[in-house]
């Protein structure tokens, strides 16, 4: 058990430190399909309120909730790390969707640690072997960092050299979308800029997305193709659960859905994820869709208490792990990092697979789908 740390909504929720070592099958299933972007006037929509929003938490904006030092009683479920030395990185998987993954450097300053991150990100890069099986960078090969500084404002400033440019144009916004989202996981950082040999990009290279605002998390990550589009809608993200190449691992794949505007925000996205994967490669339901979400409050400690019923665990001792570490990552994502406590079927204590109670309040793990090589 490690003390509380309160992270940043944007530090995503982040994060799932231990590999599960299941089966490749899914608990309840799995789709394939494709992801593009969203339609130029939403994307325009997302880029300026990512603009208009560096200091906000979770995507969209979601409302903050008090923090309170829970230390005493709470669960991380995330194994321990060393400071300064493990990170995590939005890589590209197996199946075209960006995932986080944990990986460890050698100790050095924040801005050699920043530089480091952004290299594992370079395809065929220096870290290439260092990344676990199924896994890519998303960078263009031969991109080098140049510089990384982070400023007052807590925006990070990249300079790339020019390989940066040599992309395939199909694979801009996912470029986007891995920078910004490693960045910010970092407690500093909440926008970032690009720059290329010396220049300030306003807009990028090959498709002209929008660079006039710093990008932060609110431009989302891996969005479905086909989602529907509401004129007042907001943007959730979910966790849904995917296998490794070889299905000995589990592992958590951030995906941004819209919901209409207005709502309660985090049992918005939960009906996402009792929806299950809508066109997302290889990704697998974590939840029945007879899971009912009876309630969801926020105590006066920070807590988030998530009531849920669903038949199929009646009386059953042990729930998956892969249920109830996405109700966490997702309640985390869009709740500024809030503790997670569950019940299910009317039942205060919830055992997953893993013999985690998530009846106790717990934490969304610090660093995430630590995968071997």
């Amino acid at each position: 058990m490690k003390p509380v740390k309160h992270l940043r909504g944007a530090s995503a929720a982040c994060l799932l430190a231990v590999p599960l070592v299941l089966s490749g099958c899914s608990l309840f299933g799995s789709e394939s399909a494709a992801v593009d972007p969203p339609p130029a006037a939403v994307e325009a929509q997302m880029l300026q309120v990512s603009g208009e929003d560096t200091l906000d938490t979770g995507v969209f904006g979601p409302a903050s909730m008090d923090e309170t030092d829970l230390s005493a009683g709470v669960k991380d479920t995330g194994a321990p790390a060393v400071a300064g030395e493990r990170t995590t990185v939005y890589l590209e998987d197996q199946n075209g969707l960006l995932a986080p993954v944990a990986l460890s450097f050698p100790k050095s300053e924040d801005t050699v640690m920043l530089k480091n991150s952004l290299t594992a990100l370079v395809s065929k890069g220096d870290y290439a072997s260092a990344l676990p099986k199924g896994f890519q960078g998303v960078l263009p090969a031969g991109t080098k960092v140049s510089n990384v500084s982070v400023g007052q404002d807590h925006v990070a400033i990249v300079e790339f050299n020019s390989a940066f440019n040599d992309y395939d144009p199909a694979d801009e916004r996912k470029i986007l979308e891995a920078l910004t989202w490693t960045l910010t996981g970092q407690d500093d950082i909440k926008g970032v800029q690009l720059w290329v040999d010396g220049k300030k990009l306003t807009e990028m290279p090959l498709q002209g997305t929008p660079l006039d605002r710093p990008l932060s998390r609110t431009m989302g990550i891996n969005l479905p193709k086909h989602n529907a589009l509401m004129m007042n809608s907001s943007a959730v993200t979910v966790y849904f659960a995917a296998a490794s190449p070889d299905g000995g691992h589990q592992y958590y794949v951030p995906v941004t859905r819209f919901v209409p505007a207005g709502g309660d925000t985090v049992k918005a996205a939960l009906s996402e994820l009792i929806a299950g994967p809508q066109s997302e490669n290889g990704l697998e339901m974590v939840m029945t869709q007879g899971t009912v979400v009876d309630s969801v409050k926020a105590g006066q400690n920070g807590v988030v208490t998530v009531s849920l019923t669903d038949d199929m665990f009646e009386g059953s001792t042990s729930i998956p792990e892969e249920m109830l570490e996405s109700v966490v990552l997702t309640v985390a994502q869009n709740t500024d990092d809030s503790l997670v406590q569950i019940r299910l079927n009317g039942k205060d204590t919830v055992t997953g697979t893993n013999n985690v109670d998530y009846g106790q309040p717990v934490s969304a793990p610090e660093y995430v789908n630590e995968l071997p090589l």
